[in-house]
């Protein structure tokens, strides 16, 4: 009993020190309602070897102690896919004259794949758990997975610049498309649909929204969880499937085993054969077109390079630290600042918010939620920063 007693006691001060950490740093504003998700790092992926980048200070934020250091883990991968850009005006031109020049890694790996299926990465990434590393998946589940994306498609963003290739602009010009009421009433799907391509995430509902939010989806972005809560929680909302186009391809992003598992499956065209979704039938989320090019899956090591350098929270000096990541909808927009020329950015946390609806489907109006795992204040500021600096261009309705 007494053991049992100082338990639950030290998990009341861990929490109420997590609150009171929250309570001050979000006191820039009043949150409509203060909601916990369910953690996003049970399990986790591993991938390649890959000399390692100079590690610096993120932007903003002072020297994290030794030990935050190990676990926050800035050393990286390196991958020159998107250094060749024949984009005269391309983010990663523009971005040497911005204050975000000191923390962009250009040779950052932002997908894993086949040549990731490495023992030696593999060691690498078991210091780091939930989507940031490979702590909690098994090496044999990483390598099964990793080896079957083996299509040249899986380890770049974008297949071919075709209108470079036809004469025309060599920029590609990436609209990235959140879910926030803010697009409701917007008439920008014309404008969307113009860019070379389109990303969605969650319930990315584009029908009967066409006017607002375009019809394409080029790249539909998830993690398992994120799809399975968005499948259940907005069906009544007309989202009961993913986007399913001959252009549309999946990236996964991997916050458990259970995210391998699925794409594992689906590169086999097998059931889940293990884990909470053991039975489950790639196809009903998918369609019946499961090519691996169809699949890609973000590197655990762009997730933790977004989480240290560009959205480091305050609740990394918690003791709940490892709850916290960047949403699925920032992960999303810096996968794009880090891969296109151009982007736009629509249906993201405005500083207008509260003048909107949480989603842009939404039947009735819903005040935004903010959550315990994500920091939605810094990526707010994110966003009007980068848009500041030119390197994305913001959708505010003003």
């Amino acid at each position: 009993m007494i053991c049992c007693a100082l338990r639950w006691a030290l998990l009341g001060a861990v929490t109420l020190e997590f609150l009171y950490q929250a309570r001050t740093y979000y006191s820039q504003g009043s949150f409509p309602s203060f909601f916990y998700r369910d953690p996003v790092g049970a399990r986790q992926p591993r991938a390649g070897p890959m000399t390692v980048q100079t590690p610096v200070t993120p932007l903003g934020s002072r020297a994290p102690t030794s030990t935050l250091q190990l676990f926050l883990g800035d050393l990286y991968g390196r991958d020159k896919t998107y250094q060749g850009s024949r984009c005269p005006s391309g983010i990663r031109k523009r971005i040497a004259g911005t204050k975000f020049s000191s923390i962009f890694l250009e040779a950052i790996p932002v997908l894993q794949w086949a040549q990731h299926a490495l023992s030696a990465e593999y060691r690498r990434l078991q210091s780091y758990g939930g989507a940031h590393g490979w702590q909690d998946v098994g090496w044999p589940v990483v390598r099964d997975t990793l080896t079957r994306l083996n299509a040249s498609a899986n380890g770049r963003m974008f297949d071919a610049r075709s209108g470079a290739a036809a004469g025309g602009s060599p920029c590609v010009r990436c609209a990235v498309v959140g879910n926030s009421g803010i697009l409701n009433g917007s008439r920008a799907g014309a404008a969307i649909d113009q860019h070379d391509y389109v990303f969605r995430t969650n319930a990315a509902l584009t029908k009967g929204f066409e006017r607002d939010v375009g019809r394409r989806t080029s790249f539909y972005i998830f993690s398992t969880n994120t799809m399975m809560n968005s499948l259940h929680n907005y069906a009544s909302n007309g989202f009961r499937q993913l986007p399913q186009t001959p252009e549309t391809k999946y990236i996964f992003l991997p916050d458990h085993d259970r995210v391998y598992l699925l794409l594992q499956a689906a590169l086999t065209n097998r059931p889940v054969n293990s884990g909470p979704d053991e039975g489950a039938r790639p196809e009903r989320y998918f369609g019946k077109d499961l090519r691996a090019e169809k699949f890609k899956m973000f590197h655990p090591d762009f997730i933790r390079y977004v989480r240290n350098r560009f959205l480091r929270s305050s609740i990394l000096d918690t003791p709940l630290r490892r709850l916290y990541r960047p949403s699925t909808g920032a992960v999303m927009l810096l996968a794009a600042l880090h891969t296109c020329d151009e982007v736009s950015a629509y249906g993201f946390i405005t500083s207008n918010y509260q003048a909107y609806s949480d989603h842009y489907f939404d039947q009735t109006q819903k005040a935004l939620l903010f959550y315990a795992n994500h920091d939605l204040w810094l990526e707010m500021r994110l966003w009007q920063k980068l848009h500041q600096s030119r390197l994305i261009t913001l959708y505010t309705r003003g």
